[in-house]
């Protein structure tokens, strides 16, 4: 397990072969191999928003092109209920 700070209140979790991206504390995108990134689909506010762009830029994708998945899918891989 490794824990990245990238910016103030953004942050990036390796753990079980996935890149977590945290906004604040909430888990709102994430990289797994041979699944690629995905992004909540739960509308937080306009920083989070920005930070998930933001590490999704630092990748070399943009946010446009990421699929949704439900936030409750984010929230169950942090449990480790994948």
């Amino acid at each position: 397990m490794k824990l990245k700070l990238i910016a103030s209140n953004m942050t990036e979790l390796e753990v079980n072969n996935y890149l977590i991206l945290f906004s604040y504390q909430t888990p709102v995108a994430y990289f797994r191999p041979g699944v690629g990134y995905r992004k909540t689909g739960k509308k937080w506010s306009a920083t989070t928003s920005r930070h998930i762009s933001k590490w999704l830029l630092s990748c070399g994708i943009s946010a446009s092109n990421v699929p949704e998945v439900p936030q409750g899918e984010l929230d169950a891989l942090v449990a480790g209920r994948e």
